[in-house]
C-alpha cells in the first residue's frame, strides 16, 4: 500500500527551511507517526505514552536530556501533550541542545496546555493534519497514480468532467458513511473501529485536559451538533437543552474545535463586524466519527440527511486542501435573514466564488449574485465535485 500523504514534501523539507521545531498536530490515528517514521527513519523515537519515558523527559534536566538523545541528530517525542509541560520540555531541547532537529506530534492538548506560554514563541513551526483528503484515499488504495487537489481545484477552474476507469460516485458513497481514516483503507466499514476511535477522541483525549467538567454533557453536546452539521448553532438552544450556561457551550466547542473534531464556517460579509456577530455553522472534519455519534451507519440512498453528508464532506475536502495546498482562500457561508443562502464562499483578494454543494443538483441563489453581480457561480455535486 502507498503512504505517502499530500504534507510529505514540506515535512521532508522542514529543516532544509527552518531550524525550528517541527510541530504536527491533529487528531488520534489520522497517520501522525506513520509519516513520520517513513520520512526520518533514522530518528530516535520516544512514544511518552510510555512511563519509563516520560519520567525522562519529566525531569526537565538537560542533562539527563544529553544522556538518552546523544546518539541521534533527528529526535521525533510522540504525543508530547501526555506530558505535564510538553512546552517546557521542547524549549530546554530547543535551546539547550541546538545540534538536535526536534520533531513533535501531540494532539489539541498541547497547544492548549501551552496557551498560556509563550515558551515556545519563535521555536516551532506548527503543521496541521487531518483524516485522508479523496485524493489520498484513492492514491492509497491504488485507485489513482497521483495526488492532487481536484475538488477544489475544479471549482477553482470549473475543469469539465472527465471519464474515469472508477466510480468515484460509489467510493464516495462508502466515504460519507464511513468517513477516511488510515485504517478504513485495510479495513473498510469497520463499524466497530469507528466506535472505539470516536470514544477515544471524545472522552480520552479531551477528558485528559481537564478542562470539561461533564463527560456526559460534553457528550451530548457533540451528538446535538452532530446532529446539525451544516446548520447555524444556535448557542442559546443547546445551552437549554443541555441544561448548562451558554459560556459553557461556548467554551466546549472551543475545545470539539481545537481537538479537530469540527471547525466552524463563519458568515460572509464585506461587513466584518455584521460578520462576526452571526452563528457560525459547524462541520466535522470526518463523516464516520459524526455517524459514530448518531450511531447511523445506514447507506446513503436510505439516508434522509444525505444531503447535509455530502455538504460536510465537501467543506471538509475544501478545508484541507486549502490548508494544504496552501491556497489562502477564505471559507464562508452567507445567508439572509430572509432565507437565501449559498452553501459555501470561497474569497481572496482577487476572486468571489459561491458554491452550492448539492448530493444532486442545486442552483446558487439569485440573491446572492444580485448583491455580488461579480460572483463566479459553482454548483458541486455527487456527479462532478471530482
Amino acid at each position: 500500500m502507498r503512504l505517502q500523504r499530500h504534507l510529505d514534501k514540506k515535512i521532508a523539507g522542514h529543516f532544509n527551511n527552518y531550524k525550528q521545531i517541527l510541530v504536527l498536530v491533529g487528531p488520534r490515528q489520522v497517520g501522525k507517526t506513520t509519516i513520520l517514521k517513513r520520512i526520518f527513519p533514522e530518528a530516535k523515537y520516544f512514544l511518552l505514552d510510555e512511563d519509563p519515558i516520560r519520567k525522562i523527559f519529566e525531569s526537565y534536566d538537560s542533562n539527563v536530556y544529553k544522556q538518552n538523545l546523544s546518539d541521534s541528530e533527528y529526535i521525533i517525542l510522540d504525543e508530547i501533550h501526555l506530558l505535564d509541560d510538553p512546552g517546557r520540555v521542547a524549549k530546554i531541547i530547543y535551546d539547550l541542545l541546538p545540534n538536535k532537529k526536534l520533531i513533535i506530534t501531540g494532539s489539541s492538548s498541547f497547544n492548549i496546555k501551552n496557551k498560556t506560554t509563550e515558551s515556545l514563541a519563535g521555536r516551532k513551526i506548527e503543521y496541521k493534519f487531518f483524516p485522508l483528503t479523496i485524493s489520498e484515499f484513492l492514491f492509497q488504495n491504488e485507485t489513482e497514480n497521483k495526488l492532487n487537489f481536484n475538488v477544489l481545484d475544479n471549482i477553482l477552474n470549473k475543469q469539465t468532467l472527465t471519464m474515469r476507469p472508477f466510480d468515484i460516485a460509489n467510493i464516495t458513497k462508502t466515504i460519507l458513511i464511513y468517513g477516511s481514516y488510515p485504517f478504513l483503507i485495510e479495513s473498510p466499514r469497520d463499524i466497530n473501529y469507528l466506535k472505539n476511535l470516536t470514544e477515544s477522541i471524545i472522552f480520552k483525549d479531551i477528558l485528559e485536559l481537564d478542562l470539561i467538567e461533564n463527560k456526559k454533557t460534553a457528550g451530548d453536546l457533540l451528538k446535538l451538533l452532530a446532529y446539525q452539521i451544516g446548520n447555524n448553532v444556535n448557542y442559546a438552544e443547546l445551552a437549554s437543552r443541555l441544561n448548562i450556561d451558554v459560556r459553557t457551550v461556548k467554551r466546549y466547542i472551543d475545545i470539539f474545535e481545537q481537538s479537530y473534531i469540527i471547525f466552524r464556517l463563519n458568515p460572509y460579509s464585506k461587513n466584518k463586524r455584521r460578520e462576526l456577530i452571526k452563528s457560525p455553522k459547524i462541520f466535522f472534519f470526518d463523516n464516520g466519527i459524526r455517524n459514530s455519534l448518531i450511531n447511523n451507519f445506514e447507506s446513503v440512498e436510505l439516508r434522509s440527511d444525505r444531503g447535509a453528508l455530502f455538504e460536510n464532506f465537501i467543506v471538509s475536502e475544501i478545508y484541507k486542501a486549502n490548508l494544504y495546498g496552501e491556497y489562502n482562500l477564505n471559507m464562508n457561508y452567507w445567508r439572509t435573514k430572509s432565507g437565501y443562502e449559498v452553501d459555501l464562499v470561497l474569497s481572496d483578494n482577487k476572486k468571489l466564488i459561491a458554491c452550492e454543494i448539492k448530493y444532486s443538483k442545486g442552483s446558487i441563489s439569485k440573491a446572492f449574485i444580485n448583491r455580488y453581480p461579480k460572483a463566479i457561480e459553482r454548483v458541486v455535486t455527487l456527479e462532478n465535485y471530482y
